[in-house]
């Protein structure tokens, strides 16, 4: 059934937005620092965010540093890694870290065992470990065997497999996590919460809108709890132009719609 899934609506009303990156915003790469976002999506979501008064946030496995880079020249609300890392709107930062001892060794010990797989990619976030496999697909078996034995060895560590990836990272972090976090708070509190996302790593996300009557859309082919679906990344831009478009024709229709805030309450 979840592949019958249709396209969402083009939305117009009290939203709070949220995209994942990586074969959401942008198309998956073999290497990570190939990856960018189009100049007209990224407008395209600065717009959306000014006519939401700001509910728009990125949630991604990348680090903060790497998703303010990817989406420069705006500055959104941010979770990075999974949730590990946030920025709300007021620019405070909300960090969960693990123990320097355990980082240590977890850096020791994973960077020893990759060496062994060569294709193998070890990406350390400080507070979390990315084993990559994309470029060695002969050793998912291994590398996932090895990071389920290390979690398994360390209860504060929780495992998160993705795309030709697994993470180890602090147990109780999440997209859906951080999802929740972002709607306790102004300008996310007391809207419809809209996530966008590709992978596993979502599906958490796609829950807790779900749980909340939002609007939960899968990017891509696969089982997924998500209510909506969208083919691929370039259906994604294309969704996200169709929203901005349609919200500031409204814009123009509407007398004082120079006042973002207020219109979209109204919407």
């Amino acid at each position: 059934m979840a592949d019958l899934l249709t396209a969402p609506p083009v939305l117009s009303g009290h939203y709070a937005f949220f995209f994942d990156l990586d074969g959401t915003l942008a198309g998956i790469k073999p290497h990570p620092d190939q990856v960018a976002i189009p100049d007209a999506v990224l407008q395209d979501l600065h717009q959306l965010s000014l006519m939401n008064e700001r509910a728009l946030a990125l949630i991604s496995g990348r680090s903060m540093a790497e998703l303010d880079m990817l989406a420069s020249p705006y500055h959104f609300p941010l979770a990075g890694v999974h949730g590990a890392e946030r920025r709300d709107i007021h620019d405070q930062t909300h960090i969960v870290s693990l123990p320097d001892a355990l980082t240590q060794w977890l850096q020791k010990q994973l960077s020893a065992a990759l060496a062994e797989l060569p294709g193998t990619e070890l990406e350390a976030k400080g507070m979390a470990f990315a084993l990559h496999y994309r470029q060695a697909p002969q050793y998912e078996e291994r590398v996932l065997t090895l990071a389920r034995e290390i979690a398994n060895a360390h209860p504060q560590l929780a495992l998160q497999p993705g795309k030709c990836v697994v993470e180890l990272k602090p147990q109780g972090i999440n997209k859906g996590a951080a999802i929740t976090a972002f709607m306790a708070t102004p300008p996310f509190k007391g809207r419809t919460p809209v996530f966008i996302g590709d992978d596993l790593t979502d599906e958490t996300g796609f829950r807790v809108v779900n749980q909340a009557r939002g609007i939960s859309v899968k990017v891509g082919p696969g089982e997924t709890v998500a209510q909506w679906r969208l083919a691929d990344v370039a259906s994604v831009w294309q969704w996200i132009s169709d929203i901005a478009n349609q919200q500031q024709q409204q814009i123009a229709q509407n007398q004082g719609g120079n006042h973002y805030g207020s219109l979209s309450r109204r919407l």
